[in-house]
């Protein structure tokens, strides 16, 4: 009896070794690059590492009259200490989103205090800047030097804080992280209807087609798989802008003069275009896998006791597709909420979405903290579908075949 639990032990050790690999894979290619894009989202500590002493003094300040001789004095320490140290850019590219204009402030300061010998620091600060004269300027720092802070993701919803610390929507020439992110999911939502209406007639095509033609129809729906997605895209950059296929088309067969050119490319109907082609398999390839499963006896049952075409298929065959009916578009509304290349190549300025937007913050203005924020959102929206689908449907009903 002892011999056979033990075998059975190292049986179930042996099957948790071989997973082992897999769980480091998963650690390392998802699981450590989403805690650390998290953690940046709320942990900015530049500007408290670089400036802890001056942080310290202006966390005790009242915020309302200038601080004192003695914060005037370790903040222009730090700040030529900073300087020696080459993180200097650092904190004023912090300093400066929370307080637009203070990085020329902060560097021209430094830069001024290197040169000069005094036992009035204040006076030197303020006559190398006027701002230091500003008590919103030490308010801003005092701000930047919140190591944990939700200053990102309020940033992400266009709202800020006020100097005494409230929480107010930002003007109105900067508000477009709303609306951009409402803009997604619209798109990611129409996006998915229309793989769904295009969609389940493939599925049903292919799996109700005697095997060598299904077999064919199958492998045209494979074959964007082998293409790659740049490729797709570049594709219909041809086909749709104003000199392409289809313009010149409609031109040469007399339905459009030269001057009215249709424009189909580098806004929004060229993202949901491009983006239903590329993401279509994906809801085919479910809806095909569940169909398959249906035997056709069931309609023929529905035809025998009297029911029409359309009566037998909503009573009886639709029913049975919701499955994968779910399963496809749960994936193309995934897929498309972060979606980047595509919007990129077809979208203009009117065709982006959140993710581009994400990409300029990483690739661009380097604020890689708000572009985590912005991804931390796209996350909290993705997991916020997935309950409410298990929820109303539950997902032990979501099928792949």
């Amino acid at each position: 009896m002892a011999g056979t639990v033990i075998a059975s032990r190292r049986a179930r050790l042996r099957a948790a070794a071989l997973t082992l690999p897999l769980i480091a894979f998963v650690g390392v290619t998802f699981i450590a690059p989403l805690l650390s894009m998290l953690t940046r989202s709320v942990y900015d500590p530049v500007v408290a590492d670089a400036l802890p002493k001056t942080i310290a003094l202006l966390r005790v300040w009242d915020g309302g009259q200038l601080p004192p001789d003695e914060t005037f004095e370790t903040a222009a320490a730090e700040l030529l200490a900073a300087r020696e140290e080459r993180t200097l850019g650092q904190v004023a590219t912090r300093v400066n989103r929370i307080e637009p204009g203070l990085r020329s402030v902060i560097t021209r300061t430094a830069r001024k205090l290197a040169r000069v010998e005094t036992d009035s620091w204040r006076e030197a600060m303020i006559e190398a800047a006027d701002a230091w004269a500003e008590p919103s300027t030490w308010r801003a720092f005092r701000r930047a030097g919140q190591s944990i802070t939700d200053q990102h993701y309020l940033h992400a919803v266009d709202l800020d804080r006020d100097g005494s610390g409230g929480v107010v929507a930002q003007p109105e020439s900067q508000r477009i992280y709303v609306s951009l992110l409402g803009r997604t999911l619209m798109l990611s939502v129409a996006i998915t209807a229309l793989c769904v209406l295009l969609g389940y007639p493939i599925a049903y095509l292919i799996a109700r087609a005697p095997p060598n033609k299904g077999n064919l129809l199958l492998l045209l729906v494979l074959i964007p798989f082998w293409t790659s997605l740049l490729v797709r895209t570049t594709s219909w950059i041809v086909l749709l802008q104003s000199q392409g296929v289809i313009n010149d088309t409609l031109v040469a067969l007399g339905l459009l003069g030269d001057d009215e050119r249709l424009s189909m490319i580098y806004n929004m109907n060229g993202t949901v275009v491009a983006m239903t082609h590329v993401l279509l398999p994906f809801m085919v390839l479910p809806l095909y896998s569940v169909m398959r499963t249906i035997p056709p006896q069931h309609m023929s049952a529905a035809a025998s006791l009297g029911a029409s075409f359309a009566r037998s298929f909503w009573r009886v065959y639709w029913p049975q597709t919701l499955p994968g009916i779910g399963a496809g578009s749960l994936l193309v509304f995934i897929l498309s909420i972060g979606y980047y290349i595509t919007p990129a190549l077809v979208g203009g300025r009117t065709g982006q979405l959140i993710s581009n937007m994400i990409a300029y913050h990483m690739q661009q203005s380097l604020n890689w903290s708000l572009a985590a924020a912005l991804g931390g959102i796209l996350l909290a929206c993705v997991v916020a579908l997935y309950l409410l689908y298990d929820r109303l449907v539950g997902v032990e009903r979501m099928k792949l075949g």
